[in-house]
């Protein structure tokens, strides 16, 4: 891939953290903990000046200590100047305002998970969009936020095109408490992030009905089959989707209740509408990633029967014990 690269090793790196939620935290944390320089950007002054007092992003990632590498602004310029990288961490409906606002980065990393619209996008397109030639990798896996506060073990998979690139993601964060694999399925990566979201949801529907362990399995592994499915369509590898950003980042959404989208699932079912998870703050890329696969699905005519289910479900207004009927007795297939 043209453009200009990272150099491996290189230390330190200066990193901006484009978004002061709680993933974005837990990064600018890990790479801070790498003794990294890292500028982490919060959209809001208060809420910049609130982690810069502190040292501590209370609002999101309550007793995780920052460290003196991490610099909290509300200033996008400043955050970007200099920087060997820009790490995406905000919601997907924010990236395209915020690439756009972007002078040239050297190199992007997303972090976010979800689609930009009905056609599948990926958030490395739209990088590419915004930004020709610029080197991009995604970093995904099973990494709650709240345990990577922590300092709780986990693992993640950073792909890439550019090897070069893959590796120095690979360095940057990897540490005794996050270990980091290579993969060049950026494909795979990013489509195992996006949709395990809905299977989450669906998980998080499961848990609130009380159906109990056998019913999650199933749907966790008919999900995973719908991955597979989507995810070969759309160019990915299929071992990836039985790798950290596919079975572990689902094994992980499907079984916490920390998990975002296990817990907008939940207050789903018990009543809760979207504007009331609007209302509350919480972030569910899940419920927009449903309707997007549900159409693209319906358009080059994929059979997702569990996706559809849960699409209906929260923007439908279907009952989840008549869409759980239908999908227990549709037509006996061979698995």
């Amino acid at each position: 891939m043209s453009g200009a690269s990272p150099t491996i090793g290189a230390e330190p790196a200066r990193i901006a953290v484009l978004g002061a939620g709680a993933w974005g935290t837990a990064l600018a944390r890990l790479l801070g903990r790498n003794g990294h320089a890292v500028a982490l950007w919060a959209r809001s002054p208060e809420h910049a000046a609130a982690i810069a007092a502190a040292g501590v992003n209370a609002r999101h990632l309550p007793g995780a200590v920052l460290g003196p590498c991490v610099h909290p602004t509300s200033d996008l310029a400043t955050a970007v100047d200099g920087a060997d990288a820009v790490v995406l961490a905000v919601p997907v409906r924010a990236t395209d305002g915020l690439l756009a606002a972007l002078p040239r980065p050297q190199a992007v990393v997303s972090c976010a998970k979800g689609f930009v619209d009905a056609d599948l996008v990926r958030l490395s397109q739209r990088v590419q969009h915004h930004h020709p030639r610029v080197p991009v990798a995604a970093l995904s896996g099973p990494n709650l936020a709240a345990e990577i506060g922590r300092d709780r073990p986990a693992a993640a998979t950073a792909a890439s095109l550019d090897d070069v690139l893959a590796r120095a993601v690979q360095g940057w964060f990897t540490q005794s408490t996050f270990r980091v694999y290579r993969s060049a399925d950026l494909i795979g990566v990013e489509v195992s992030g996006a949709v395990k979201n809905v299977i989450a949801l669906a998980a998080g529907m499961s848990d609130a009905l009380d159906l109990g362990d056998n019913t999650k399995a199933a749907l966790v592994t008919r999900g995973l089959a719908e991955l597979v499915r989507l995810g070969t369509r759309l160019g990915g590898e299929a071992r990836t989707f039985y790798g950290l950003a596919g079975l572990g980042d689902l094994m992980a959404t499907c079984a916490s209740p920390g998990s975002r989208n296990h817990q907008a699932g939940q207050r789903i079912v018990r009543g809760a509408s979207l504007a009331d998870l609007e209302a509350s703050g919480l972030t569910a890329e899940g419920l927009t990633t449903v309707a997007h696969v549900v159409a693209y699905a319906r358009a080059h005519g994929l059979d997702l029967p569990l996706t559809s289910a849960v699409d209906a479900i929260v923007h439908g207004g279907k009952a989840p014990e008549a869409a759980l009927l239908e999908l227990m007795t549709r037509q006996p297939t061979e698995e």
